[in-house]
């Protein structure tokens, strides 16, 4: 499933949606962020992840989404199941974001 653009007025309805989801944060001055980018899409096309939702929030525009998972860095990746938090992690590393999906199985 492609990677979808959230805003603060769609996350709460996409948190609903969907059972399991995967949120990175970023700012477009984020280089970290854009170098995470294509890791990232290649996460949200593999199969094994089919039931696993993946968004894009903008951690400067969309300020009520970004304060739901605490973000304290850039880029910061946060775990959803039902609508709730079940996990946070600030990183660069794919193992580390893959560790943190692995917790709404």
């Amino acid at each position: 499933m492609p990677v979808q653009k959230a805003t603060d007025a769609d996350f709460p309805t996409l948190l609903a949606e969907h059972e399991r989801v995967v949120v990175k944060y970023y700012a477009d001055w984020c280089g970290s962020c854009r170098l995470f980018a294509p890791k990232y899409k290649k996460m949200s096309d593999d199969t094994t992840l089919a039931n696993v939702t993946f968004l894009d929030v903008n951690a400067e525009t969309d300020q009520a989404a970004r304060k739901l998972a605490g973000v304290t860095n850039l880029p910061f990746f946060a775990a959803f199941r039902d609508g709730q938090l079940v996990g946070t992690v600030s990183a660069t590393k794919e193992d580390a974001v893959r560790d943190l999906i692995s917790r709404l199985a």
